[in-house]
């Protein structure tokens, strides 16, 4: 039986990056698909799909657009047909609004290598990197209900669990090094914004920390399964 693992983007230039490419070496098929460039997502995840995973994009969950209603509402397929779901930075936050929790919208960004503290619940499920990359201007606020696993420097959620299945992640495990390059070059006016880390900082923390995130990263889809 062939795996597949469904992959929600949102920009026509966007990849899943290290999380499409470790997933593809653990045998896993990848269905890319993009909401917001009009493609339809599946009405079931039963038969063909093992999980999903819903990645970042600049847009915000609280925006007006169908797309982003669209896919709101679609992240109750796989939590009611119980199938794995990760949602990364905007992902994590429609998770968040989709469970009945919101977004806080602060006066800074978080752009840049940030230190994260797990939870005691978190640590019992994982051993988390000391420091991730963020590149968010909005902060998920899960609902009561859920389980947090790490806190952010600010003391703001940076990833919850929801019952069994569902996992919202604030940071970004899945940048590689040209993602970073790309995002830098496409995005540098973000840059001057309260908060932001300069260029230097950002390559200076991948060589720091880049090496904790891969490992727990793997560490992650073993607890999934994928």
């Amino acid at each position: 039986m062939n795996k597949k693992i469904l992959i929600i983007l949102h920009q026509s230039t966007s990849t899943p990056g290290r999380i499409g490419i470790l997933l593809q070496k653990r045998g896993y098929k990848l269905d890319i698909r993009r909401p917001a460039l009009g493609d339809k997502l599946p009405e079931t995840l039963k038969d063909e799909f093992d999980g999903a995973i819903m990645f970042g994009g600049p847009m915000s969950a609280n925006d007006d657009d169908d797309f982003i209603k669209y896919e709101k509402n679609w992240i109750q397929i796989p939590l009611k047909e119980k199938k794995p779901f990760i949602g990364i930075c905007l992902g994590a936050q429609l998770l968040a609004c989709s469970l009945g929790g919101s977004i806080k919208i602060k006066n800074n960004v978080e752009i840049g290598h940030y230190p994260i503290t797990p939870t005691e619940y978190g640590k019992h499920l994982l051993k988390w990197p000391p420091f991730v990359h963020q590149w968010h201007r909005e902060w998920m606020q899960p609902p009561k209900n859920s389980k947090i696993l790490a806190f952010g420097n600010d003391g703001e959620p940076q990833a919850f669990r929801y019952a069994d299945n569902a996992f919202g992640i604030q940071f970004h495990s899945e940048l590689t090094l040209a993602m970073l390059n790309r995002w830098l070059v496409k995005a540098e006016h973000r840059l001057i914004l309260d908060g932001a880390q300069d260029r230097k900082n950002h390559f200076e923390g991948r060589f720091m920390h880049d090496h904790h995130v891969k490992t727990w990263l793997n560490d992650f889809f073993d607890l999934l399964l994928f």
